[in-house]
């Protein structure tokens, strides 16, 4: 048994795929497929069943890709104890980030990130907080940017920025739209447009509207938007009303600008926080990109007053 097989089934885990794995693992399948049925030989157990497609661990084949997770982990841990010491800050960091972030900071943080010429590869997915947390526990993302806090003892959370929320009002809501500031009791459920339940920024935006205390019963809409850029062309062709971050309002033109309206009497904001493993070691790639990030953001949103208002989710 070695490191490489262990590397493999986990790769075969993850993709629930021969091929596939040996393309991410940067060997050819046969390769790959003979150090695996040379692990499962010396076990003498069968840690795949073949038989299905997507390719499914078995019972025992679970327990075994589990520690071998565990196992590699501590392996990559050992290397980057010995790099923090040599203060070798290079290699590759698999950054997750959630959808409702990505549109508005990835494109100017890829570019600081090029601008500054770290030999540092960033690898970055889009996904939702769920599966960035479940990505970070097994091992196949370093970090993530995400709104907190996750309440999770698993997680650490360097919180980077604090991002306001603002109301999105379509003109034909006639006695919202002549109004400079909107009441909490303005965001009506009935009238209001939202992401679809994966997105923990719904459960903020239901947090600021109070909604899971009303008992509203006839929604005018059905439909759940997986973008705040659906929803913003949604309440522009319609009626209604959505609830956008501030970054997003970077993106409207002129004529958007004039449905924007701030929240009165109350300042909800989402934290924004790189996230990793409780036991990720190499704490100054994460200095790295979390300067980078505040170099991109509007320096308002580097307030840590603002922290207070925060809305959890």
């Amino acid at each position: 048994m070695n490191i490489q097989q262990l590397e493999y089934i986990i790769a075969v885990d993850n993709h629930r795929h021969f091929a596939k794995a040996a393309e991410a693992s940067f060997v050819t399948q046969p390769t790959l497929s003979m150090m695996i049925q040379k692990l499962e030989d010396e076990l003498g157990v069968k840690i795949f069943d073949r038989s299905q497609l997507p390719v499914q661990p078995t019972p025992i084949g679970i327990q075994i890709i589990n520690q071998a997770r565990v196992i590699v982990s501590q392996v990559k841990q050992i290397k980057e104890i010995i790099q923090e010491e040599k203060g070798i800050v290079q290699g590759v960091f698999k950054l997750g980030i959630i959808p409702t972030i990505a549109p508005y900071l990835l494109p100017k943080l890829m570019h600081r990130h090029d601008e500054n010429g770290y030999d540092i590869a960033l690898i970055i997915e889009e996904m939702t907080t769920g599966q960035i947390i479940e990505k970070l526990l097994n091992g196949t993302l370093d970090g993530a940017i995400l709104a907190t806090p996750l309440k999770n003892d698993k997680i650490k959370e360097y919180p980077i920025y604090y991002e306001k929320f603002y109301a999105y009002v379509s003109p034909r809501e006639t006695s919202l739209y002549v109004k400079k500031e909107l009441e909490e009791d303005d965001l009506n459920i009935n009238r209001l447009w939202l992401l679809e339940d994966v997105h923990c920024f719904r459960s903020q935006i239901l947090k600021i509207c109070n909604m899971r205390r009303r008992k509203n019963s006839h929604s005018l809409f059905s439909y759940e938007a997986g973008s705040i850029d659906t929803l913003i062309n949604i309440v522009d062709r319609n009626s209604g009303l959505t609830i956008i971050p501030e970054m997003a309002l970077e993106s409207l033109n002129e004529e958007q600008m004039k449905n924007v309206r701030p929240l009165k009497d109350i300042t909800p904001v989402r934290e924004i926080s790189l996230v990793t493993r409780r036991n990720y070691l190499r704490e100054r790639i994460l200095d790295i990109i979390i300067s980078e990030v505040k170099d991109v953001v509007p320096a308002s949103y580097l307030n840590p007053d603002l922290k207070k208002y925060t809305i959890d989710f």
